[in-house]
């Protein structure tokens, strides 16, 4: 434990720091089910509530609450114990971005494993319940894409095709079933991945999807800081970073080499996860 407060003490000042989010990375998950053993998934999809976004040239595609739980994404269940953990992250991270006037947030991790692409959708998940927002989540780990294999969608259409030139932006856009929240995914590795997000290209699709509306915060899933460049090339183009830290995944080296790559950006702070230590503010 002590390392990972190492990193947190590195943060900037106001840095968030979460109580832990417990089982949240691959492989392990102290999670719940509910009684029956299902998610209560299908209570916010059919836009019923404040604020739905009525999605007209977004393709809509429903999820499997079965699916869900098994890869840990629980924030839009609210009976779920480990929900409101995804709730305190997001008004921490909101509050920040709105301080700065920031709507593109990048999360990335020191190494593999740490558990930030189910960070990053529940976060979007949980931001898209409020409904003065809207949540676009970005699947730019391009070298191991894995949004769309933890949401369990299949559809064809990806960034992929958007990067190629085949499909409009609009075709390869999905709503999963979840008011107010778009995903672009990812659906397979891309070739030279560094040398992509330093494009021209992708500067402008970041403007775009940062641009084209007032209330939208848009996460970006970024490969681990030490896997490759992909993270540095990309950085100075988005306003904040989080970094997702795995509690017995990254060393203390790790941690603050990651933070040393960051120390231009806008570092918001760091994400304690598959934290198992006994803590009164792990979930009720």
């Amino acid at each position: 434990m002590e390392r990972i407060k190492l990193a947190i003490e590195k943060a900037k000042a106001g840095a968030i720091g979460t109580p832990g989010l417990r089982g949240s990375g691959r492989g392990r998950s102290d999670f719940r089910s509910t009684s029956d053993g299902h998610t209560d998934f299908n209570e916010g999809q059919h836009g019923s509530i404040e604020g739905a976004v009525d999605y007209t040239q977004t393709a809509v595609v429903g999820l499997d609450d079965v699916h869900l739980e098994r890869h840990r994404v629980v924030s839009h269940q609210k009976s779920h114990p480990a929900s409101w953990v995804f709730d305190v992250l997001r008004t921490q991270v909101l509050q920040k971005m709105d301080e700065g006037g920031w709507r593109t947030l990048a999360i990335t991790s020191p190494s593999v494993e740490s558990g930030k692409t189910v960070v990053s959708i529940n976060l979007a998940i949980s931001i898209a319940q409020q409904t003065n927002r809207t949540a676009l989540l970005v699947d730019f780990d391009l070298r191991r894409p894995s949004v769309a294999r933890t949401l369990g969608l299949t559809r064809s259409e990806s960034l992929n095709d958007v990067l190629d030139g085949g499909v409009d932006l609009a075709d390869a856009l999905v709503n999963p079933g979840i008011d107010r929240l778009v995903v672009l995914p990812t659906n397979r590795p891309v070739s030279g991945a560094s040398e992509v997000l330093s494009s021209d290209k992708v500067g402008r699709l970041i403007d775009e999807l940062r641009d084209r509306y007032s209330d939208r915060i848009v996460i970006f899933d970024l490969p681990p800081v030490l896997a490759a460049d992909d993270v540095m090339t990309l950085v100075p183009r988005v306003d904040c970073v989080l970094m997702v830290v795995g509690s017995g995944v990254s060393t203390q080296k790790e941690v603050e080499e990651a933070m040393n790559r960051l120390s231009k950006a806008n570092l918001l702070g760091v994400v304690l996860n598959k934290d198992d230590s006994p803590s009164q503010n792990a979930y009720y």
